[in-house]
């Protein structure tokens, strides 16, 4: 998993190659960005995602952009981030943020049948769990008009910021408040 595509350079220390760092990322988001190149000019598109197992699932409409494209073999790369909190040190320099994301690169393959259908169910729970029994059912033609591509999750990294300010050995006594304000998603209630 910790091929060099994925390597984390910038703050190696960073770096997490395990499954179970990464995999956490991924189903703790709900949202993902799904990077590609279509005649030299690259697109971003943010989608929904959902993790089972090896595979990572997303899908769109058949006339997208981005779905055309994938189904021709192009290498993405998927990434979700958490922003977990707002860094502030004594100086600005030394702002951070606290994060979790991870990145995943590879070639994404079309996704039909029982497959197609238990992937549209992991990403429908994913996002509002108990849901997909709950309401109807997809029918054929809303299949139809939905396409799924799967991606291995063989070439994928995290990487992770946590903790305090670290601040420069000449401001630790500088009069300025610094720490972190807690960042998160909060999920409400359906009205």
């Amino acid at each position: 998993m910790a091929a060099e595509r994925t390597r984390v350079r910038r703050h190696p220390e960073r770096g997490h190659y395990d499954r179970e760092t990464v995999d956490a990322i991924l189903d703790d988001g709900f949202l993902c960005h799904l990077g590609f190149v279509v005649d030299e000019q690259p697109y971003v598109i943010p989608t929904l995602h959902a993790r089972l197992g090896d595979v990572l699932y997303l899908h769109g409409s058949p006339a997208s952009r981005m779905l055309k494209e994938l189904h021709k073999g192009v290498p993405v790369c998927v990434t979700v981030t958490h922003l977990d909190g707002i860094v502030l040190a004594k100086s600005v320099f030394n702002h951070s943020v606290n994060y979790r994301s991870a990145v995943v690169l590879g070639r994404a393959r079309r996704v039909e049948g029982d497959e197609k259908l238990a992937a549209l169910e992991a990403i429908v729970e994913h996002i509002a769990p108990g849901r997909w029994h709950e309401a109807r059912q997809p029918s054929e033609k809303e299949l139809k008009t939905t396409e799924v591509v799967a991606l291995s999750l063989d070439e994928c990294s995290a990487k992770v910021r946590n903790g305090p300010p670290i601040d420069s050995p000449e401001d630790r006594d500088a009069d300025v408040r610094s720490g972190v304000i807690p960042l998160s998603i909060l999920r409400g209630t359906l009205e």
